[in-house]
């Protein structure tokens, strides 16, 4: 290869393995998504200490508890935009400084408005960081593994949630629940600093935005040695979008818009069923006539199993994706409904429960990697966050329908019947998305538009 060839960024990425470099790439990325889960767990177990310390009532908590899903919305909408105009390395070292200084200021917090408000803005920069790591994650991978590791790295959530759980039942009985807030901001601010010094910027991001060749080279040499040998570089795009002023834009352009409002459409469904049923199944059961302690246990099974999500990245990698996860989707909301017609069999009860939780969180955790695979370059970011803000609504939807349903007297049988309903719109969704704009090898190859950096 001379000086002056000509280098395809992702045929570069394609042509050589897996390295330390990328590796670390995945590691960094994969802590920000441990922090968003860790997180995300411990407020809920510092909440019966808030109670005691502060002497509020159970309903007084819910504005802090919700506090960070607001915050999570509202960063993820915000961040995508910014991303894809300035990089995403300054957004996700700028998120995670924001959700390290608000988390550890919560510690100091003096009364349940001063917490409330420091919990949304944690819930801003995790909400921006979260779609940023899974963006520029996704543009160091091969085509052949893209899926998987992106799904791997957000199994990093709840991994997080797990060791949330287990540090502050420890934590808060030896050194108070300021503590865990105190480990939950001290460990983004450290991280900060390692992602200054060691990320680097989205290689696919910088050909767009026209950076220096050598710049370019000098990521690509961490890579393989064989960038040293390129004169300059391209970058080819799944679809072909006229330039856009923004993100915003491409998201909604017209090649990709039906596709984009059906990535809305499927994950706000799926946070509909994840959220009504974290927040209202032990309730469900014990009204079901299953005793305080055997509810909570088979409840605690539900959001175990996003670890298959590593599995459904490696069909995604090599099948159809947006069908896959339609069957997710459907088996989902098949098991939801099942759920509602064995509550007189506790060993079957488990066993639904646990798969379709399961289900549930694996076709949720792959949602990511298909948007970031859906999207070119100048909207990617955008695009991934857009999804996982408009969708934290879906959240809020959840938590609520569940009320409504009861309010409403309707049967254990009956609420999870409606409970399945949102699981098969999910499935249709991406049907959808998949008639309008096929995804398959032949589509994606006559969509590519070259970009050329100088």
């Amino acid at each position: 290869m001379s000086q002056s060839t000509t280098v395809d960024i992702q045929d570069f990425l394609d042509r050589y393995p897996f390295s330390p470099f990328q590796w670390l790439i995945f590691g960094l990325c994969l802590v920000i998504v441990l922090l968003d889960g860790f997180d995300t767990a411990a407020i809920g177990f510092i909440a019966p200490s808030l109670i005691g310390e502060w002497g509020v009532s159970k309903p007084a908590l819910a504005p802090v508890l919700s506090a960070a899903l607001f915050g999570l919305a509202a960063g993820a909408l915000c961040s995508g935009p910014v991303a894809d105009l300035w990089g995403r390395k300054k957004v996700l070292i700028a998120s995670v400084l924001v959700f390290g200084v608000a988390c550890m200021a919560s510690a100091w917090s003096a009364n349940l408005q001063q917490l409330t408000i420091l919990r949304f803005v944690t819930g801003v920069g995790l909400g921006a960081a979260m779609p940023n790591a899974v963006t520029l994650m996704s543009e160091f991978c091969p085509t052949r593994r893209r899926a998987m590791m992106t799904n791997m790295m957000f199994c990093g959530f709840p991994l997080g949630a797990a060791l949330g759980g287990f540090l502050a039942a420890w934590m808060i009985p030896n050194f108070g629940w300021r503590s865990v807030l105190v480990l939950g901001g001290a460990t983004p601010l450290v991280l900060s600093v390692l992602l200054l010094l060691l990320l680097p910027e989205s290689v696919r991001y910088m050909v767009h935005h026209n950076h220096q060749v050598g710049r370019i080279r000098a990521v690509l040499r961490r890579i393989s040695a064989a960038a040293d040998r390129a004169g300059d570089f391209v970058l080819t795009e799944p679809v072909k979008v006229d330039r856009a002023p923004s993100g915003i834009h491409v998201v909604l352009s017209a090649p990709l818009r039906v596709g984009s409002i059906m990535l809305w459409l499927t994950y706000f469904m799926g946070l509909v069923i994840f959220y009504a049923l974290i927040n209202w199944m032990p309730i469900l059961f014990r009204d079901a006539g299953l005793d305080p302690k055997t509810s909570t246990l088979i409840a605690s099974l539900f959001p175990l199993g996003g670890v298959g999500a590593i599995a459904f990245g490696w069909l995604m990698d090599r099948f159809n994706a947006n069908r896959i996860i339609a069957a997710g989707y459907l088996l989902t909301a098949v098991l939801i409904f099942a759920i509602g017609q064995v509550a007189g069999n506790v060993g079957l009860l488990m066993l639904t429960v646990f798969a379709g939780g399961a289900l549930l969180n694996t076709a949720q955790s792959s949602m990511p990697a298909l948007a970031a695979a859906f999207y070119p370059t100048q909207g990617r970011a955008t695009g991934v966050a857009w999804m996982l803000g408009i969708g934290r609504f879906g959240g809020i939807a959840g938590s609520f329908l569940v009320a409504e349903l009861t309010a409403r007297q309707l049967t254990f049988a009956q609420i999870f019947m409606v409970l399945a309903v949102p699981g098969a719109i999910a499935a249709l969704a991406l049907l959808v998305k998949q008639a309008v704009r096929p995804e398959d090898a032949a589509a994606k190859a006559a969509g590519r538009a070259p970009v050329t950096a100088h």
